[in-house]
């Protein structure tokens, strides 16, 4: 873990969050974008309330992450959490605006890049979300979550990467970048909504106490990235009907001429249309799953001592 000492300034941590750090137990860090820009209202202060139950039930300490007003924030109160849920205005902050948004006094939920990158300087070692971003089919076109993930040495609990993605590229981008990838009792890169797909991991691990312990080693070996620990859905879609979707949905992009940042959320939303919603039950599904499998695994890192 980061010394805390060298980052005092950088954020406000709430007291509950800064004790649990102090006193060596199990936090959780938790990305806020999937509170101001992934779901409508009120759902998305709903899940971000559940997911905090989650992980307070598995025995940690969540610490969602967001900028409020200008100010970085580990651990919303539940008044910041309503506050932010319930703005309209609320930015995206990413790792290119993130000392604007700051500066200019603005909220803004934290994206998977930027929540990685905050929770390690407050000294958190384990971070929930749902999918990472990665290599779209576009050229040029990938995630600053993987240069994240290639220099920040925590472990993030996903469901792999967003069904959008080229998930093959974005698999070759992780092994070029050197990410410790782990399948969570699985040999198959999972696909968000589909718990495996057709592409094979470098490794698995079977417990929270088996993650802690590939984690602790590469701390001692100096590899700068994350592990990002791969945690397959219990009740997804097929992956073949989900990539038809996908496809649809892109076809009916190009059509309209919709492109840059207005894709992803064309694509997400009109998924969840063809899908009937059932992309969404899962979404909310393996939020939960991986929050609660975050905090079993920070839990372990604390037991190790």
């Amino acid at each position: 873990m980061p010394d805390r000492g060298q980052y005092a300034d950088l954020m406000r941590l709430s007291a509950e969050v800064e004790t649990a750090l102090r006193e060596g137990q199990p936090v959780v860090a938790l990305e806020s974008t999937v509170i101001t820009h992934g779901l409508p209202r009120p759902l998305n202060l709903h899940t971000a309330q559940r997911l905090e139950a989650a992980v307070r039930e598995e025995g940690a300490i969540p610490a969602t992450i967001a900028v409020l007003g200008g100010e970085v924030v580990a651990g919303l109160g539940s008044q910041e959490l309503e506050q932010l849920a319930l703005d309209d205005k609320a930015d995206k902050a990413s790792l290119w605006n993130l000392a604007a948004l700051a500066a200019q006094g603005k909220n803004a939920g934290t994206t998977v890049a930027t929540t990685t990158f905050l929770a390690h300087r407050a000294g958190i070692a384990v971070f929930a979300t749902g999918g990472i971003g990665g290599v779209h089919p576009d050229p040029y076109d990938e995630s600053a979550d993987l240069t994240e993930l290639a220099r920040t040495p925590i472990i993030v609990v996903c469901s792999g990467a967003k069904s959008i993605l080229n998930l093959a590229a974005t698999l070759e981008r992780l092994e070029s970048y050197g990410v410790t990838l782990l399948g969570y009792r699985t040999d198959k890169f999972p696909a968000f909504h589909t718990p495996e797909s057709p592409f094979s991991l470098p490794a698995k691990a079977e417990s929270p106490q088996e993650v802690a312990r590939i984690y602790a080693r590469a701390r001692e070996l100096g590899l700068p990235s994350a592990t990002l620990v791969t945690n397959p859905v219990s009740r997804g879609l097929p992956f073949e009907q989900v990539q038809a979707w996908v496809e649809q949905a892109n076809q009916e992009a190009a059509r309209h001429g919709i492109q840059g940042k207005s894709l992803t959320p064309y694509l997400l939303r009109r998924i969840s249309e063809l899908s009937g919603g059932q992309t969404d039950q899962v979404n909310l599904r393996l939020l939960e799953e991986n929050a609660r499998l975050a905090a079993r695994i920070a839990g372990a890192l604390v037991h190790r001592g």
